[in-house]
């Protein structure tokens, strides 16, 4: 039995960043596209394939939004993480719908 996976627009999301609301934005993309292509300022990074190696990082009990470049590996990472029981919400769309402030590299925002 699939775990139902709630969605969550960019804007929505971005909205509630700045009503400085409490989960965790999850990036599963590449390391490269992380740096260079840039992420969400508050997003903790762990690669889709990683994943099922690292999942023990993120915190069971708080909420977590899922983004990667449209939607996809965001996707598949919420299922995987709500298969073990994680809050997970995908944001469809994902970096190349976001419209709020992007982190390149080590740390200047644009």
């Amino acid at each position: 039995m699939a775990a139902t996976v709630r969605l969550q627009l960019p804007f929505e999301v971005k909205d509630r960043l700045q009503r400085g609301e409490r989960f965790i934005l999850l990036d599963v993309r590449e390391q490269e596209e992380w740096e260079y292509d840039g992420h969400i300022p508050q997003a903790t990074h762990i690669p889709l394939g990683e994943l099922e190696t690292r999942h023990h990082e993120l915190d069971s009990k708080e909420e977590i939004v899922v983004v990667c470049r449209s939607g996809g590996r965001s996707g598949r990472a919420c299922e995987y993480l709500a298969s073990l029981g994680y809050r997970v919400i995908n944001m469809p769309g994902g970096m190349t719908a976001w419209q709020g402030p992007i982190q390149y590299g080590g740390g200047s925002e644009a």
